[in-house]
């Protein structure tokens, strides 16, 4: 061997199948190792592909192409050489080839570069960071991107509504007037144009083109992009009911949908909302509040049924019927009514069981399902969600996605805090501080429905080896009920006294032993742990 050379063992020559190559750490850098069939040559070139930044280029197609032996990048498919390193589709993204030699059966590698075709150094450019979405999470991402690294990129930001960003949360509030839109939002226009951000309000990407890294918008205006996120969030059902077109039938997503309800509300009197869960809840709530008579049909048997168990579902159902709001269980809508009779509008609800509910205003709330259609359309691998790492990286790791559209280890998120989670890791990658990960999110719900606190975490149904706990006060129209297994806290479901929620949450993810405490548990941390 060359006495100058710092060679270092990488593996068995027989360890690599021919035409295939192996990634090996060689003087802290990765370097990809191939083996030719052909004469059993052995090259050796970076492993790090420089069009996607990914650690890729061992996993690529060897072959022979324009009479050099190369890899295809398994990502963009740009082809390298693997004598010089050499890109045959772009000179100005080469990578580095180094010296191999066999001996005794063994492949060694010398670190020192052969050769470089890559350019002399120079100031870094920003990298361009395009943002296709413009809800609570995207924007997140950019608020913790700008405060980590506020000069590593170019940001641009495309958002289908004509608003700036806002807080969905807070729809409610603004349906039942306790707050206008502008109390409600979270970046105007003018935040961007104060950090450089380039928003384009009511102009959705509608395509995009991986190889040359470039997105188009609706208006047809097209962008390069370094780095891509998707934050496109998701979409409400609309059951396939006879009559769904017809004026007066809306979904309550956002505020276009916020400002249909007012409008009919302000000159119409009655509203059937389909959907009992909590999204249904709080648009019956705030049209109630805008003075409609308002009726709930509901496809089970409890209201909150992801939420709550049976009887805590059943004190909610009396409260808001004591507030005039008619509620039907067990109840299937089977068409929408209306039609040229009523100029077009809707007139009324056709129940299943031939029931008809006179109605003005219609609100579909029977739940979301995440908007993956344009990363189906470049062929990013999706489930129920655009699936995603734990850095947050889809299948094409120059394009991340975070928030309702993602699908992580299985799982789907609608509330904030695992949003809040996701957000805070990709913007952690983008600023390339890569040392952390989104490992998932326990769930607890706490919120306010129609003015009633509610809280629920774990596995609030039972099952085998569980035991309750139960405090029901109907007078204070207090319930609260514990689930144990093995003298742990597994689940809990608090109506109208949800104080200790964060307590009792922080016991399930914990698997904190209580057998010392538990004739206290109902009582609350305070006297709990009373000693």
């Amino acid at each position: 061997m060359n006495a100058s050379a710092t060679w270092q063992p990488v593996c068995a020559i027989d360890d690599i199948v021919p035409d295939t190559g192996v990634a090996a750490l060689v003087g802290g850098r990765q370097i990809a190792v191939f083996r030719m069939r052909a004469d059993d040559r052995i090259y050796a070139i970076d492993n790090r592909d420089p069009f996607s930044g990914a650690n890729v280029l061992s996993r690529g197609l060897v072959g022979d192409l324009q009479g050099e032996r190369v890899v295809a990048s398994p990502i963009y498919k740009q082809h390298f050489s693997l004598a010089t390193g050499r890109c045959l589709e772009d000179a100005t993204n080469n990578v580095q080839a180094y010296a191999t030699r066999v001996a005794d059966g063994m492949v060694w590698v010398d670190p020192a570069p052969l050769r470089t075709y890559v350019p002399a150094p120079k100031q870094r450019e920003r990298m361009r960071l395009v943002v296709v979405g413009n809800g609570m999470a995207g924007m997140r991402v950019v608020e913790e991107l700008i405060e980590a690294a506020p000069d590593l990129y170019e940001i641009e930001v495309f958002g289908a509504e004509t608003h700036g960003n806002y807080n969905r949360i807070l729809l409610s509030p603004v349906l039942a007037g306790e707050k206008k839109a502008a109390d409600i939002m979270l970046h105007a226009p003018q935040w961007y144009a104060e950090r450089g951000i380039a928003f384009h309000a009511g102009d959705p990407v509608v395509a995009i083109d991986r190889p040359r890294r470039t997105v188009r918008s609706q208006s047809g205006q097209t962008t390069r992009y370094d780095r891509l996120l998707l934050a496109t969030g998701s979409n409400p059902i609309v059951l396939p009911l006879p009559g769904r077109d017809l004026e007066g039938v809306t979904t309550f997503r956002d505020l276009d949908d916020v400002d249909t309800m007012l409008a009919i509300a302000s000159t119409h009197r009655r509203a059937v909302v389909i959907g009992g869960g909590l999204l249904g809840l709080e648009a019956a709530h705030g049209l109630a509040k805008r003075g409609m008579q308002v009726e709930i049909v509901h496809l089970v048997d409890r209201l909150m049924e992801r939420q709550l168990d049976a009887p805590a579902a059943a004190l909610l159902k009396a409260k808001l019927e004591s507030r005039g709001m008619k509620i039907h269980l067990n109840a299937k809508t089977d068409a929408i009514l209306g039609g040229p009779e009523s100029a077009g509008r809707v007139s009324g609800v056709q129940l299943a069981d031939g029931r008809v509910l006179d109605a003005d205003l219609v609100v579909m709330a029977v739940g979301i399902r995440p908007n993956i259609e344009l990363a189906q359309s470049i062929g990013l691998r999706t489930d129920r969600g655009v699936l995603v790492n734990d850095t947050m990286q889809t299948f094409d790791p120059r394009i991340y996605a975070v928030g309702e559209c993602v699908q992580h280890r299985g799982r789907t998120y609608g509330l904030v805090d695992p949003l809040w989670g996701q957000a805070y890791v990709c913007a952690a990658q983008l600023a390339e501080r890569g040392h952390m990960r989104y490992r998932g999110s326990q769930i607890s719900t706490q919120l306010k429905v129609a003015g009633i606190e509610v809280f629920s975490a774990g596995e609030f149904d039972g099952g085998e080896g569980t035991e309750d706990l139960v405090l029901h006060d109907a007078q204070r129209g207090v319930y609260k009920r514990l689930i144990l297994r093995d003298h742990r806290v597994v689940g809990a479901v608090l109506y109208g006294d949800t104080r200790d929620g964060a307590w009792y949450f922080e016991l399930i993810s914990d698997g904190t032993d209580v057998s010392r405490f538990r004739n206290r548990l109902l009582f609350g941390r305070e006297f709990a742990l009373r000693a």
